[in-house]
């Protein structure tokens, strides 16, 4: 594991500021070998595109402008989220932390899973797929892919990768409440029964944005020692 891991707690940002902060964290663990994990929320609320989804081909993009959504296109790949009551992450590192890109997908989302158990959310990973689907598939929570984190069977929390050298860049969002049917609906889906659930829908009670982070500050602390310093960026 990385030696110099810094733990930041962040306010909360506008979409084009989170993801400026992401990659700004990538570059420095790419140019200096920092390794940070970034704790965030997103004010406004905003619509994430994945990196190469073809978003005006799927989303209706006439509704989003009457709405007056925010929204931003992220670095990494995968598909559309909906950023509302939930909580963000972001990991920067040198590769060598983990060893390779899946090593560290699972070991973030390990490390998740037993976030959600010490709230009392019994957590599984979900398995491989049979067939690998493509960004032509709906948004990012209509299905699980392999190693993502599963409540009940359902999906709750998305992420996603980007390599740049010897670095990388995984950020994802943990659902405290369920709002990912606007993605749906401005996909044109239907609104069917809803393929992700939400950390309070599954533990029948509110999860705060505040609780959620203690948690995974706790265990973060205990799965990637190190010298770690609690950060605040500024404004």
């Amino acid at each position: 594991m990385a030696e110099r891991w810094s733990l930041i707690l962040d306010r909360a940002r506008p979409g084009w500021e989170n993801m400026a902060v992401d990659s700004a964290l990538l570059d420095l663990a790419d140019r200096e070998g920092a390794a940070f994990r970034r704790v965030y929320r997103w004010q406004p609320h905003c619509l994430s595109f994945g990196r190469h989804e073809p978003a005006l081909q799927r989303y209706d993009a006439a509704r989003i402008g009457a709405l007056g959504l925010d929204c931003v296109r992220r670095p990494t790949g995968g598909r559309a989220v909906w950023h509302a009551r939930e909580l963000t992450y972001a990991v920067a590192a040198p590769l060598a932390a983990f060893g390779s890109l899946p090593r560290a997908y699972g070991a973030i989302h390990a490390m998740f899973a037993a976030v959600l158990e010490s709230l009392g959310a019994p957590a599984t990973l979900a398995p491989p797929p049979a067939k690998i689907s493509g960004l032509g598939s709906g948004p990012c929570f209509a299905a699980p892919v392999g190693g993502e984190v599963l409540l009940n069977g359902r999906k709750v929390l998305g992420s996603a990768q980007l390599r740049q050298r010897a670095a990388f860049l995984q950020h994802g969002s943990l659902l405290l409440e369920d709002d990912q049917s606007l993605v749906r609906a401005l996909a044109g889906l239907s609104d069917g029964p809803a393929a992700e659930t939400s950390l309070s829908g599954a533990l029948g009670r509110a999860v705060t944005f505040g609780e959620a982070a203690r948690s995974v500050i706790a265990v973060a602390e205990a799965r990637f020692p190190g010298a770690t310093r609690l950060l605040a960026l500024p404004a």
